[in-house]
């Protein structure tokens, strides 16, 4: 990266696709970082920039470099790809972890299960300027996307109706919401709106706290 970018890139300050660090904190912690930009846009980690911008610097970029490795191999599972660029900036070096979106989503923070546990994986994702915990109706949409496995032949049914019909007059459908609306589990009111956005007729979006919600397809 220039330095010219590297400027206009702390210029425009936290965002989906970047996060300032003033220094690398705990394993876990980066971590999580690494995880929700693999598992949504992929992004940068700026370690040396505080979050007002202030270019504080890194005693050692070569100790951060290691410890960025380690992280992403030994504490992501599966492990996360990075590349590792210096840059100097007002006489303080900067560690430039790239992280680019994953194939092999979802990834979730090292548990030492041999397969994912929906119920107990720390999978993050990126919203706005924030990495916070995917919903398991998220992780399943990310298994799906890795796998490739769009629904292309979906027959709508009742409850898929009253989906649209709901949509129809507000602006977007929870899982609650979808549970109470046709009287069914939440369980099932998730795998419905899941499949539907897997089929291409729902989106699904997240807040800042987590919390998803679904609204109909442009």
């Amino acid at each position: 990266m220039k330095r010219k970018d590297l400027k206009e890139l702390i210029e425009e300050g936290e965002n989906i696709q970047c996060e300032f660090k003033r220094k690398f904190s705990t394993h876990e912690k980066i971590a999580r970082e690494m995880i929700a930009f693999a598992n949504t846009k992929g992004g940068y980690i700026l370690i040396g920039v505080d979050d007002n911008k202030e270019i504080a610097g890194v005693e050692s970029e070569k100790e951060v470099a290691e410890l960025v490795l380690e992280t992403a191999k030994n504490y992501c599972e599966p492990p996360v790809d990075v590349y590792i660029d210096y840059r100097e900036l007002y006489g303080r070096e900067i560690v430039i972890v790239g992280i680019p979106e994953s194939n092999k989503k979802p990834h979730r923070l090292q548990d030492y299960l041999n397969e994912l546990d929906i119920n107990k994986a720390q999978v993050t994702i990126r919203v706005n300027d924030k990495s916070v915990l995917a919903s398991k109706e998220m992780i399943r949409i990310l298994k799906a996307q890795t796998g490739n496995t769009a629904l292309k032949k979906y027959s709508i049914g009742d409850t898929e109706k009253s989906v649209f019909g709901f949509l129809a007059n507000n602006e977007s459908i929870s899982v609650k919401e979808l549970s109470k609306l046709v009287n069914i589990s939440e369980r099932r009111a998730s795998r419905t709106l899941v499949k539907m956005v897997r089929a291409n007729l729902l989106m699904i979006h997240t807040k800042d706290n987590g919390e998803e919600f679904f609204t109909a397809a442009r």
